[in-house]
């Protein structure tokens, strides 16, 4: 009996969206993934100027049309290992003022092993235009600390805060609606509408009450979600024979607010996705060989509740400013910077079967001075190193591999809310490293 695709596909999307909000979503850049689909993540999350499969929306939507008919169902095994280090006792003053110092020692975050599938499709309307959907994830900022006491805490419970266990739980599904066509032999061009969902929740950060612009929409109210829409332009073209560009811009995606969260969250619980953009290279000396390059620039200071400072803004929230407050219309946040991704990709094509391998770098998006509140979201890894294969097991059918390994990387400064009567500055070290390994199938029709 024959498969009508188009008659699955949808079902398939429905339940790979069911799936996706259930996990943490795997991330090396900040809380971007490296890369979308196991191809590209075998090749250090290249692939702007090449045509891979149907997760190809999600890095350039031009590359699409370049894939034919087909549907990719994959499922990724993340595991981030994440923990912060602290050296010396200073003041607890309590959560009246929010001033505090941490418990000294290491402490782990709990939850070091996720499942998370994707989905891709992409149906060639013609020769030269094709119509896709995909599903594409980021998130990781995936913390649950259990087992500390915040010293002199009179109430003696367990957290890194003093208000039991403390973590929060970010991901963002977007979904690409993607058109592509090829204006010639050698340029194609690409736009995906997209639907952007997100899902969030913090616990233990009750101490941070006085300053809050709303504490009671603070912490532990469960998981809030948001919504909001936006665009990805892409184009490819064959400059010479063997070497191909390509470039990509997403704009920035202005969400809904967690009202949950309104006295967390700058802009009273705005948390936007930012704008991002991707310049791509293909050189290909022989018909075996493919050697990718890629550049991307992620706009993190575009969203106030990832990019502003934990100080001066509290401090100037401790004078009665309420904007700087948590919650505030400049309120404090990650201090997160914008991130330059720098990739470099290669693969072996024997026919039959292919293989990958590649490596990126990108700057460190945390600063030294962000240490407390990146506590919470430790997205430090700088490097990550990726292999992948792929082999076809039927006439219209075939299986990829990918896996990739982020070293350890830490960051270390000092924890503006325990100053020392001696003048000296208690230090937190966060750090991080990351393991992934990932499947997909693909059915062609």
């Amino acid at each position: 009996m024959m498969i009508n695709p188009k008659k699955h596909v949808l079902v398939l999307a429905v339940a790979a969206g069911m799936v996706l909000p259930g996990v943490a979503m795997a991330t090396t850049n900040g809380y971007f993934t490296n890369g979308f689909g196991v191809k590209a993540k075998g090749m250090g999350g290249t692939g702007v100027a090449m045509s891979l499969d149907s997760m190809d929306a999600a890095t350039n939507p031009a590359n699409m049309v370049g894939v034919g008919s087909r549907i990719d169902a994959g499922v990724t095994w993340f595991s981030p290992i994440r923990s912060y280090t602290v050296d010396q006792v200073g003041p607890f003053l309590g959560p009246e003022t929010g001033a505090f110092s941490l418990l000294p020692g290491t402490y782990d975050s709990d939850n070091e092993s996720f499942l998370i599938p994707s989905f891709g499709w992409n149906h060639m309307i013609d020769d030269v235009s094709s119509i896709g959907i995909t599903l594409a994830a980021n998130g990781g900022m995936n913390t649950e600390y259990r087992n500390v006491t915040a010293p002199g805490d009179p109430s003696g419970i367990p957290g890194t805060f003093g208000a039991g266990p403390a973590g929060i739980d970010m991901m963002q599904l977007n979904t690409f609606i993607t058109y592509a066509r090829k204006i010639n032999d050698q340029v194609s061009v690409g736009v995906s509408g997209i639907f952007a969902f997100q899902r969030f929740k913090a616990m233990g950060l009750e101490a941070f009450g006085g300053f809050s612009t709303s504490p009671a929409n603070l912490t532990g109210n469960g998981y809030d979600t948001s919504t909001g829409f936006g665009a990805k332009l892409g184009i490819t073209g064959e400059v010479a024979p063997g070497f191909s560009l390509g470039a990509s811009y997403q704009t920035k995606i202005s969400m809904g607010e967690f009202d949950n969260y309104a006295g967390l969250f700058a802009e009273k619980g705005g948390f936007d996705i930012p704008s991002t953009w991707s310049l791509g290279a293909k050189f290909s000396p022989a018909k075996m060989h493919t050697l990718l390059f890629d550049y991307q620039r992620i706009n993190y200071t575009d969203v106030a509740s990832i990019s502003n400072p934990l100080m001066p803004n509290l401090g100037a929230c401790m004078f009665g400013d309420t904007s700087g407050c948590l919650g505030g219309s400049n309120g404090a946040g990650f201090g997160w910077e914008d991130l330059n991704v720098y990739k470099i990709g290669y693969q072996y094509d024997a026919g039959k079967w292919q293989a990958r391998a590649g490596f990126s770098t990108n700057d460190q998006v945390v600063p030294e001075s962000e240490t407390l509140f990146n506590i919470l979201a430790p997205g430090v890894v700088k490097n990550a190193w990726s292999a992948g294969f792929s082999t076809r097991v039927g006439k219209n059918s075939s299986l990829d591999f990918s896996v990739t390994y982020a070293p350890l990387v830490k960051v270390k400064g000092g924890n503006p809310l325990a100053a020392m009567p001696s003048g000296d500055t208690q230090t937190i070290e966060i750090e991080m490293k990351q393991y992934e390994a990932a499947v997909n199938y693909t059915w062609r029709y």
